[in-house]
């Protein structure tokens, strides 16, 4: 956990949902039938103070951006070289194979 002065300068990021993709085949062909599955809309945004993962996202999801967010929460960015247009920005999928929704982070 971070102490007051390092949590001070850490910055915000806000996580907005873009796309999800939804592979009935692999569904139909791999997937045990389930009742409930994701609560992420596109178009919904979590925002992330002090690199912690928001309320209400998803943990699965969390766990896949949280090394990008914490790394932008910490003012770093540029990942892979220039990956992204904005340097301090990442779009990271959550790890679901069946329905991934495509996150944009950016600090704000």
């Amino acid at each position: 956990m971070n102490d007051n002065n390092d949590s001070k300068s850490l910055k915000r990021v806000r996580i907005t949902a873009m796309r999800q993709t939804v592979y009935r085949d692999l569904m139909a062909r791999y997937e045990n039938p389930i009742e409930h599955t994701c609560d992420i809309a596109v178009g919904q945004t979590f925002i992330s103070v002090d690199g912690e993962r928001p309320e209400g996202l998803c943990e699965s999801a969390w766990e896949s951006m949280r090394p990008f967010v914490q790394a932008l929460a910490r003012g770093e960015g540029n990942f892979y070289d220039g990956w992204m247009q904005n340097p301090q920005s990442a779009m990271i999928s959550c790890n679901d194979g069946f329905r991934p929704v495509s996150f944009y982070l950016e600090t704000i």
